[in-house]
């Protein structure tokens, strides 16, 4: 029982940060002037990723009788909030938003890597995680890519 408690909690964890994901590329989107079609095309790519895995996720911690998260973490929003704060002082620029979007790809590695240390975790459900995070990391390197091409 510990195991499927332990588990549920770090599904539901990964559920929540990619609802964070979702909220800050949506946030994002709206930032973007209109001449940033390019990024706002990205950004939906990146969405619609973040909602597949969550369906994934989510799928596991039903099928365990759990609940599934709905909210966002803590972090996410007050990332968002620094977000908003830091956007009234510096602009909705493009630089700007590749920079905050980046340090959110930074959160998701780092919280599938935090998963993936759980030594109790079951054979498919470390699959799971370790293919979400490498396709997450390919996210993230083209963020940082699109951020230092702007430099």
């Amino acid at each position: 029982m510990k195991t499927i408690t332990a588990t549920t909690e770090i599904l539901n964890d990964l559920v929540q940060i990619n609802n964070d994901r979702i909220e800050g590329y949506e946030k994002a989107r709206q930032e973007l002037k209109d001449n940033d079609a390019d990024l706002k095309s990205l950004f939906l790519n990146m969405i619609e990723e973040s909602q597949k895995y969550k369906m994934a996720l989510a799928t596991e911690v039903a099928a365990s009788g759990q609940d599934i998260e709905t909210g966002t973490t803590t972090s996410g929003k007050i990332y968002r909030g620094w977000m908003d704060v830091k956007a009234l002082f510096t602009g909705h620029d493009r630089q700007t938003v590749l920079n905050n979007c980046e340090f959110g790809e930074d959160a998701a590695q780092n919280a599938y890597k935090l998963a993936l240390e759980e030594e109790d975790l079951p054979s498919n459900i470390r699959s799971l995680i370790s293919d979400q995070k490498a396709s997450l990391r390919q996210s993230h390197d083209e963020i940082k890519r699109l951020r230092d091409a702007q430099a």
